[in-house]
């Protein structure tokens, strides 16, 4: 299974208990949801974008087969290619939500949640 991730604040995502999409923060300015693929890039980017952020991060696990929207990899400025959701991401993509931990100020991934339609 090829899956990626994306990072959403928990109260942000609350905001979409109802809907069966959601879209990220900066997706109106952005024109896509950011997403990473693997571990080692998911903990780098948390603890770049993250640095200071103190309420609870979930981390949203998609099954890239699953996406009804666009799917790009494009290079960033740091030189790593970054999954980029063009369109909104249909909830029942979302195989597992994943608390994310904090431990000596550096970000983990926790223990299982739930589902993109039940969490």
């Amino acid at each position: 299974m090829d899956t990626i991730y994306c990072l959403v604040p928990k109260a942000y995502w609350q905001t979409f208990a109802d809907k069966s999409e959601y879209v990220s923060r900066d997706y109106a300015k952005e024109g896509f949801i950011h997403a990473t693929k693997g571990d080692e890039l998911l903990m780098k980017v948390a603890n770049r974008i993250y640095t200071d952020f103190t309420d609870e991060l979930w981390l949203l696990v998609v099954d890239v087969a699953r996406l009804t929207s666009r799917l790009l990899y494009e290079e960033a400025s740091d030189g790593n290619l970054y999954p980029h959701i063009y369109g909104p991401l249909n909830k029942d993509a979302i195989i597992a939500i994943k608390r994310m931990s904090r431990t000596a100020g550096q970000w983990t991934i926790g223990e299982p949640i739930g589902t993109g339609d039940n969490a």
